[in-house]
This record gives C-alpha cells, sequence and structure tokens, in this order.
C-alpha cells in the first residue's frame, strides 16, 4: 500500500473541483494538492457538455427561478441571487484568461441570447408580469420584452416556422446571454494546475474509506482499476463529485451528513441531426415548466457550442433511475439508504405525487411524443431529424425541514464539517454556473485562518473584484464588473468578436507589463 501526503485532496474531476482546484493554486502555490476521478478523463459526467442540464444559468430565460405568489406578485429574489452568482463566475474566469491560465474564451464560452417564449394567455401574463418585475432592477434593466409577431420572429426566426396566426405568444430577450461548455472548461483549468508544481491527477481511482485522524487530517483510501490500494493522508478534503458526493459524504461518518439523502433523475436530449436547421437558431429558449417538473426538467430549445460545434439540443426530458452517475451502478439509491435518512425519504415520496406522476408520463413517452412536445416550441419538426441522446444524472437533496418532515431541495447546498477539515457540494440545479461562489464559501468556511491574512484578501480581490460586496445592491459596481467580464470573455452584443479579440489581446498585454 503506498501512502502520500497532500494538503488538499480533491474527490472528483469536475466543475466544482477543477474550480476549488484552481482557486486555492492562484491564493497559495506552494499548496500540494491531488484529484482523483474514478473515470479514465477528466469531466466526463454531468459537467460535460452534452451531460449538463443547462449551461450559464443567469435567471435571465428559467421561469422557474422567479415564481408567482399567491397574490399575484413575482418572487424575484433567487433570480437575483442566482444572476449575482453568475456574475461573480464571470469575473473568476475573465481574470483566468487575462492570466494566461484559461486559452481564448472561445474554447469553453460563447455568446448566446437568453430568451423565453410562452403561449397562452395565463403564460403571456405571467411573462409579462415577470419582465415588469425583473426589468425595473439593475441586473435586468436590459431585458426585453414583446408580444409582436413580427418581433419575435426576428429574435427566434425557427420557433416562429409554421406557427398559427393569431395565437397568443411573448417572449423576453437578453443579448449578452452566453453558452458555457463547462466540460472544455474543466479540462481547460486541469491543464493549467498541470503545469503548476505540487498538483497531481489520479485517473481511475476510487475512493473505498475515510480515516479521520486526531490532528484531523484525513486518511483516504483508494483503488485503482487495476485494483491496488492508495492512502492519501490530507489536511482538506473537498467531495465534489456530482451524484456521488452523497454516498461518499455518509462514508466519512461526519454529524453535519446525518439526515441527508437523494433521489436520482436522469435525463433525455433530442437532437437536431440537420445542421441546416441547427444554423436557423442561435440561442437559449426557455419555456413554462409542466406541473411537478424538477427544475432541471424546464423545456428549452438551446443553442450549445461543443468543441467549435454549434448543436441545437430540446429538453430535457427526466426519467427515474436509481443510478447517482451516469456511470453508476443501479445500487446507488438503496445503498445510500440509512436509519437517519430513510423517514425523511420516505416522507418526500409519500408527499411529491405531482413529481411522481411527471416521472412516469415522462418515461412512457415515445420518440414521437417527444418530438411532438418539440413542435410547442418549433411547429415544423419533423420526427427523422431529431435524435435521442442521454443526460448525465442528477441527484436531488432529500432533508429534513425546521419541523423535522422530509424536504425534497433542487438547489445546490454545501456542507462543511464542524473543524473545516471536509467539504462536500451536493444537489443539482443551478449546478455549474455557480460553481465559482459555492466554491468561494467553501474557502470561507475552511480555509479562514488563511483568509485573514493579506496575501489571501488581496489575492482574493485581484481574482474576484466585487468580492465582499453586494452586486445585487450596488448598481454601479455590477455595472463596472460587466462591462469588463464581457469585454474580455468576448460576450459583448456591441462589439463585433475581432473587437472582442484585439481588446482582449490588449489588456492581456497592459496586465503582463503591469
Amino acid at each position: 500500500m503506498t501512502t502520500k501526503t497532500v494538503d488538499v485532496l480533491l474527490v472528483g474531476a469536475g466543475a466544482m473541483s477543477t474550480t476549488l482546484g484552481v482557486m486555492l493554486k492562484q491564493l497559495d502555490p506552494s499548496l500540494k494538492i491531488t484529484m482523483i476521478e474514478r473515470l479514465d478523463h477528466v469531466a466526463k459526467e454531468s459537467t460535460d457538455g452534452m451531460n449538463n442540464a443547462g449551461t450559464g444559468h443567469a435567471a435571465y430565460c428559467e421561469l422557474n427561478y422567479t415564481p408567482e405568489q399567491a397574490d399575484g406578485s413575482i418572487n424575484c429574489s433567487k433570480a437575483y441571487a442566482i444572476n449575482a452568482a453568475f456574475e461573480v463566475s464571470l469575473q473568476f474566469w475573465s481574470y483566468l484568461v487575462q492570466q494566461g491560465a484559461l486559452p481564448e474564451p472561445a474554447q469553453f464560452i460563447n455568446p448566446v441570447p437568453h430568451q423565453s417564449f410562452v403561449w397562452g394567455e395565463k403564460n403571456v401574463n405571467f411573462l409579462r408580469k415577470r419582465y415588469e418585475a425583473l426589468s425595473k432592477h439593475h441586473q435586468f434593466d436590459v431585458m426585453e420584452y414583446s408580444e409582436d409577431p413580427d418581433v419575435i420572429r426576428e429574435w427566434m426566426p425557427l420557433i416562429m416556422q409554421g406557427r398559427k396566426a393569431g395565437e397568443k405568444i411573448a417572449a423576453t430577450r437578453v443579448r449578452y446571454g452566453s453558452d458555457v461548455n463547462f466540460g472544455s472548461l474543466a479540462r481547460n483549468m486541469v491543464n493549467f494546475l498541470e503545469k503548476q508544481d505540487g498538483y497531481e491527477l489520479l485517473l481511475s481511482h476510487e475512493v473505498s474509506s475515510f480515516y479521520q485522524n486526531k490532528d484531523k487530517s484525513w486518511d483516504v483510501s483508494l483503488k485503482n482499476g487495476n485494483g491496488e490500494s492508495v492512502t492519501i493522508r490530507s489536511n482538506f478534503v473537498f467531495l465534489g463529485a456530482g451524484g456521488g458526493a452523497l454516498p461518499l459524504l455518509q462514508k466519512t461518518g461526519i454529524p453535519e451528513a446525518r439526515g441527508y439523502g437523494g433521489f436520482p433523475v436522469s435525463g433525455q436530449w433530442l437532437v437536431c441531426k440537420n445542421q441546416e436547421i441547427v444554423e436557423q437558431h442561435a440561442s437559449k429558449v426557455y419555456g413554462a415548466a409542466p406541473i411537478g417538473a424538477p427544475p432541471m426538467s424546464v423545456p428549452h430549445l438551446d443553442t450549445r457550442v461543443i468543441d467549435g460545434k454549434k448543436a441545437l439540443l430540446f429538453g430535457p426530458f427526466a426519467g427515474f433511475t436509481t443510478k447517482f452517475l451516469k456511470e453508476g451502478s443501479v445500487t446507488d439509491m438503496f445503498r445510500s439508504l440509512s436509519t437517519d435518512n430513510l423517514k425523511p425519504m420516505l416522507q418526500v415520496g409519500a408527499t411529491s405525487m405531482d413529481l411522481t406522476k411527471y416521472l412516469i408520463s415522462e418515461v412512457m413517452q415515445t420518440h414521437g411524443s417527444r418530438v411532438m412536445s418539440l413542435s410547442n416550441f418549433y411547429p415544423d419538426a419533423k420526427e427523422e431529424e431529431w435524435e435521442i441522446s442521454h443526460a448525465g444524472q442528477r441527484v436531488q437533496i432529500i432533508k429534513q425541514d425546521e419541523s423535522g418532515k422530509g424536504k425534497l431541495e433542487f438547489g445546490t447546498e454545501v456542507i462543511t464539517a464542524e473543524d473545516g477539515s471536509l467539504a462536500a457540494l451536493l444537489g443539482a440545479s443551478p449546478g455549474a454556473s455557480t460553481a465559482v461562489p459555492a466554491m468561494l464559501s467553501i474557502v470561507e468556511k475552511c480555509f479562514t485562518e488563511k483568509l485573514e491574512t493579506p496575501e489571501w484578501k488581496s489575492k482574493i480581490v485581484e481574482m474576484i473584484p466585487s468580492y465582499g460586496q453586494d452586486l445585487t445592491a450596488d448598481a454601479e459596481l455590477l455595472k463596472e464588473v460587466r462591462q469588463n467580464t464581457l469585454s474580455v470573455l468576448g460576450l459583448d452584443p456591441e462589439k463585433k468578436p475581432e473587437e472582442q479579440a484585439e481588446l482582449t489581446s490588449l489588456q492581456n498585454d497592459t496586465d503582463n507589463a503591469a
């Protein structure tokens, strides 16, 4: 058995772990970091381009982030928070591009407008109220709204092809939305890390057990693809293994893990095979979710740029599986059951009939019925021009609420040990889009003393200029950081791509000279 000692052990090689690894290496280049991944490639589970349920979540077009209240008003608080979180991610990526730690932005992020589209009087009234509520706020003051078919046809021509005249429709648009290939982003972050001293990547390694020592360090036992055992002793452990994080967290035995359960949801896409049709659509268009649908299943006609090529996806269609990972086992959910989470899981099962009915209806769908759903967005859709593709797994959190009853959570949640020696990220939506603020919260909770040093304080503000300030409350600060990120990442709709590239190059030259 081989034993290694490191400062930081990152379990999983997806968006979360790679973000935390790069962030910590920027804060302290002397840290010894090991990253382990159960598969033989980096970012091949939920982080990968076609596995991700949604990319570039900024709350511009996702209607489920702005629920309608009983009194008819629109609750915008979640949209404000998610939008601010994505702006933090954009700042960090911009910094890494300017430092040369990430390649040209087009390799991982591309400008794609974010739009909402609804039909029917009830949904149109909701979208109008949503627009009126959001557009008053400085985070969303550039949002456009229209019920005019000619305007909407200009925004989303494919969606208007073959649509019946006189149909009640409405749409919103934010032109500087983006598509993020998180698989490419994660792999480029690993490429950067592999050039740094004190970093090691171990592929085809799986965690078998955890043991905490008296000095708070952890001995983590691994097995590689050949069945050989390795033990890594680390002062800090992060479990960023997507759907696999919950079983790993349970293995640690920390009190904070008690009571958590997981509800796995699978997903499928319709992918367009006709490139001529793909080229006619250039936006992320979200609609209204069916009753009972989980957030990852809000229907959208989605332009993605994967390895330089445009793709057009519709869905995702949800399904039920007992696997926690796409490359997982059908026994995953059953093995996660314990005496402390069984009761809340059973309570959720008994009270989530809408979700149960929805999942059953999704599983029973045929290719034809899925294309029929697509025809609500694209009336001229033909079955033979679309094929099915399987997305990654999502594991929704189940935990006890304040009254002790089981509750199904649809967000992401960071869990940390009281002594700060271990952290895990559970949940799904909005996922990778908020990786940077999520990992910042781990730095704050688990590296508190170091974060108080002048070196870490100044570096973190250099990486994220808005750090410690509230973008939802400070309009001028948001304007300043947004102008910079849009320019550096090539997302400014007012500038041509060649102008953006030239500006980024000039900024890089200036930074290097400084």
